[in-house]
């Protein structure tokens, strides 16, 4: 099969199962497997929208514990003796009573060959509705509080109207309000410069039992989950929207600037550490593990109080990289480890915390960012709560399904299960793991390891996870004479998520790749997908760059391609001009040299905030979107050529009579060649007999409109000439192959644009490679 056709397969295998795979057919040895130099890996979209994913209204089969594998169509099946054989421990399991009708043609959905994937509506009820709870900074400008509390009273209309709701807002003080209390608007109020743990919360809010006097408990009835206590957060602070709509948005309206005085050489005094503290403390009380989302939103940084990242005074300067890498941090890692800590706690309530940040300064997200890192919560970065990205992004967030329920899981958790060939050894995405052990764990360890099973908490029909897995077997000669005919090495992924229609929800997918012969298998080579494998690297390469020194990253992406490419390439030794590599490779090395300049690992031109902004949103997309972060797609817009042609990201592509669209997913991008920008400067688009070129001038911006409409979070639109200060989004991102240095002096000028820079160029760094891949040095 060739290269086009096996794309196509894997596309079609994506938009059925949400999956890519780094390598398709798995190698059969461990000795193998280490000779890949790139690991397997899939890219897993859990809840990827598909509408005809069969959703059984019935409790899957599974197998025998400590298994517990699945049903699917792998299974062997004996129809008689009405028995299953599970592919994944070999143990015989009987089929339940209710599948005594099946025969061979007429088979449960779930054995469907097509079924791959398949989803179980739970008989288990949710416990509560998903509840809401917005966290909201009030030492902001009169303009940017408004556009906040207008956004938030729009969203009350987008939620399920039995949803639960809750209100906290903070400056220099923290203050929760009782919207169950309708007598008055009534708040309670915590110091902004002392740590609150669980039980003092609990305690000053009055929901410890026995903490109100006269307060009788209701006793549950058997079979029914147990109901807040009386007098409880469920009836006092967080009640559904139908019934505090008025209190809410009351509260809301009557939300003033923070009173506090703030001098001209000081910042203003915000306790966004003990705002959080109370919102988790708050959900802990009757609502562990059930679907909760803390929404924060804040207009600067902690200034006071556990997790404040800069001083009140202006003078003292908020860390950059530079500060980090000198160790040159008064505040981070006090506030790091305060995060984190309330992260880990957040996340194993099965809650999430959202971060939506309307400042033009830094607002402390490099400190903030395990809270939706580990709880599988959104990050929006913006300049202000009055801007449209904003905006539009908040209200993406409550996008609907087909049946108009939240397009978001609540409480998720996921569980990966290998057949005997493999072991799991870790994911990279928005998680924490939960420390199950089992025989699918591998011994080495890749991203979030040693467990088979990670809590999500957050989950939306984008979120996409990288999981890593080795080779168990030692192969040789015994392994090889065992082997008759193929063998399919298979993968089984469990998603347990709270649906916001109020059920739990399974979704199976479970996928099977051939093993390859043990004696060098050319279907090896041909099954390298190399755009999954350039994003489950970039994963890897992003994990690292939080841990270790930047240079130590772009050494371990340089030796981890030339490697590859030693091992897959064709070329007699010490002579590059042979090398030569298959159709299925030829863009893996492109797409590690843009990896190596953007701005996930060089930091250089980025606030901390932006980085960690930037690392965030890549460990969410799949594959389609992670490309486009890591090499930029470019079109162009000529008189010669019908509608948009994809031009090479490259200087060269700046021509004068041009005008390009560039979409790097944080940015979409219309650039005028120079020739353009002078004639629509004078006019001529809106001459007679120029309609052409207004329509040039059009065509960008209606595929802009078309890339914005789908994007989450809406990307920034920059409209730029030829030399105008906002080019240099475009210059930045382009392969430099005309630079200042590489036109000989005073010779003949060129057409194309040249780029001021002491980065290499794509040739000169495929030349490189070339020459050490073929001497074998890496």
């Amino acid at each position: 099969m060739d290269y086009e056709a096996l794309k196509e397969q894997w596309s079609d295998i994506e938009e059925r199962d949400g999956i890519r795979l780094s390598w398709n057919t798995f190698p059969s040895s461990r000795m193998e497997a280490s000779r890949l130099v790139v690991p397997i890996g899939a890219l897993y979209t859990p809840l990827k929208e598909k509408a005809d994913t069969p959703l059984l209204q019935y409790e899957p089969v599974t197998c025998k514990p400590p298994c517990r594998a699945v049903l699917n169509p792998f299974c062997q099946v004996d129809m008689r003796a009405r028995i299953w054989i599970c592919p994944f421990c070999l143990q015989r399991n009987n089929l339940p009573p209710h599948y005594k009708d099946i025969s061979e043609n007429q088979i449960p959905p779930e054995l469907h060959p097509g079924s791959t994937t398949i989803e179980y509506r739970l008989s288990r009820p949710a416990p509560t509705p998903p509840i809401f709870v917005f966290v909201v900074d009030t030492c902001q400008e009169e303009d940017s509080l408004k556009a906040l509390k207008d956004s938030i009273i729009m969203s009350l209309d987008l939620l399920p109207p039995h949803a639960l709701v809750g209100l906290i807002t903070y400056g220099t003080m923290a203050q929760v309000h009782e919207l169950g209390y309708t007598e008055c608007a009534k708040s309670y109020v915590f110091r902004g410069n002392k740590d609150y743990n669980g039980k003092q919360v609990q305690e000053m809010l009055g929901l410890v039992q026995g903490a109100r006097p006269g307060m009788q408990q209701m006793q549950p009835r058997p079979g029914q989950p147990a109901p807040p206590p009386m007098g409880g957060a469920g009836q006092r602070f967080l009640l559904p929207v139908q019934q505090c709509e008025y209190q809410l948005t009351n509260a809301l309206e009557s939300l003033q600037k923070d009173p506090w005085p703030v001098a001209n050489d000081k910042r203003a005094i915000r306790c966004t550490g003990v705002a959080l503290s109370v919102a988790v403390g708050l959900l802990e009380t009757s609502f562990q593990n059930s679907g909760a989302r803390v929404m924060l939103f804040t207009g600067g940084a902690a200034t006071e109080g556990p997790g404040m990242v800069v001083g009140p005074e202006l003078k003292e300067q908020i860390r950059s990289h530079h500060d980090i890498d000198r160790d040159n941090i008064k505040y981070y890692k006090k506030a790091l480890k305060f995060y984190d800590t309330l992260a880990k706690r957040t996340a194993h309530n099965g809650h999430v915390i959202d971060i939506f940040a309307g400042c033009l300064d830094q607002v402390g997200l490099l400190e903030m960012k395990g809270l939706p890192n580990s709880t599988g919560g959104h990050m929006i970065l913006t300049d202000s709560f009055t801007s449209s990205m904003y905006k539009q992004s908040f209200a993406k967030i409550f996008d609907t399904d087909s049946q108009g329920n939240l397009a978001m899981g609540f409480n998720a958790s996921l569980e990966v299960l290998c057949s005997k060939e493999l072991k799991v050894t870790g994911l990279i995405g928005h998680a924490i793991s939960l420390n199950k052990k089992s025989t699918h764990v591998g011994e080495t360890e890749c991203g979030i390891g040693n467990t088979c099973s990670w809590k999500m908490c957050g989950i939306d029909p984008a979120a996409s996870y990288g999981v890593y897995f080795e080779v168990a077997g030692q192969g040789g000669p015994a392994a090889a004479a065992m082997q008759q005919g193929p063998q399919k090495g298979l993968i089984q992924f469990l998603t347990y998520y709270q649906h916001s229609a109020g059920q739990y929800h399974l979704r199976v997918t479970t996928v099977g790749r051939n093993i390859c012969a043990p004696s060098g298998d050319p279907a090896l080579a041909q099954s390298f997908d190399q755009e999954a494998a350039a994003v489950l690297m970039s994963r890897i390469a992003v994990f690292k760059a939080e841990v270790d020194d930047g240079p130590d990253v772009l050494r371990w992406v340089d030796r981890m391609l030339i490697r590859l490419c030693s091992r897959f390439a064709e070329y007699r030794k010490d002579d590059p001009t042979s090398f030569r590599l298959e159709k299925n490779f030829t863009l893996y090395p492109q797409f590690m040299f843009h990896l190596r300049r953007s701005q996930f690992l060089q930091v250089f031109n980025s606030s901390p905030d932006e980085t960690a902004f930037d690392r965030h949103v890549l460990n969410h997309e799949d594959v389609g979107n992670s490309l486009v972060m890591i090499q930029p797609t470019l079109d162009s817009y000529t008189f010669d050529q019908e509608g948009a042609v994809p031009v090479l990201l490259d200087s060269t592509s700046i021509q004068p009579q041009t005008v390009l669209l560039l979409d790097t997913f944080f940015h979409i991008l219309i650039f005028h060649g120079e020739t353009m920008a002078e004639w629509r400067k004078a006019g001529y688009q809106d001459m007679e007999g120029y309609e052409n070129f207004k329509e040039l001038l059009e065509a960008p911006k209606e595929d802009a409109r078309e890339l914005i409409q789908d994007r989450f979070p809406l990307p920034r639109f920059i409209v730029c000439d030829a030399g105008g200060s906002q080019a240099r989004f475009l210059l930045a991102k382009l392969n430099p192959s005309t630079t200042h240095t590489s036109s000989s002096y005073g010779g003949v000028t060129q057409t194309a644009q040249t780029i001021f820079t002491d980065d290499v160029s794509l040739q000169t760094f495929m030349d490189h490679l070339m020459k050490l891949a073929v001497s074998g040095t890496s």
